[in-house]
């Protein structure tokens, strides 16, 4: 079993600054690529960020130069630094992993935590 886990969510104003943290747990063997979407009600999921296992990242035009993704292989956890933030990005903001399970098979496999709330007031 693989949990993934977000914290940090919160209400901020507009023009401010909230971090996101995820953490993934269980049975891993290995985290490969690991990342943020968010849905806002009334709307379809959507990416925000994404970063591999090497580093490399990822970002919706409507974030880029504002959130900052970052991990840490060795603790398996994902972050997101949200800077200067506008009422639309409103959402539940949902960490995702993809696992390689330690139980022998080497499938990969793609978790998700239950989201945190961000709340941008204007």
């Amino acid at each position: 079993q693989v949990q993934v886990v977000e914290s940090g969510g919160g209400l901020v104003l507009a023009g401010g600054s909230l971090r996101l943290s995820c953490v993934a747990s269980g049975s891993i063997f290995r985290v490969n690529d690991m990342g943020w979407y968010r849905q806002a009600p009334g709307k379809q999921r959507e990416l925000v960020a994404t970063i591999s296992r090497g580093g490399t990242s990822t970002y919706a035009d409507s974030v880029k130069g504002r959130f900052t993704i970052n991990r840490n292989n060795a603790e398996n956890t994902v972050s997101l630094q949200m800077d200067m933030v506008k009422p639309e990005d409103t959402a539940v903001y949902l960490c995702n992993a993809v696992v390689v399970s330690n139980d022998g098979s080497l499938r990969a496999m793609t978790y998700w935590g239950k989201g945190a709330l961000v709340t941008v007031s204007s």
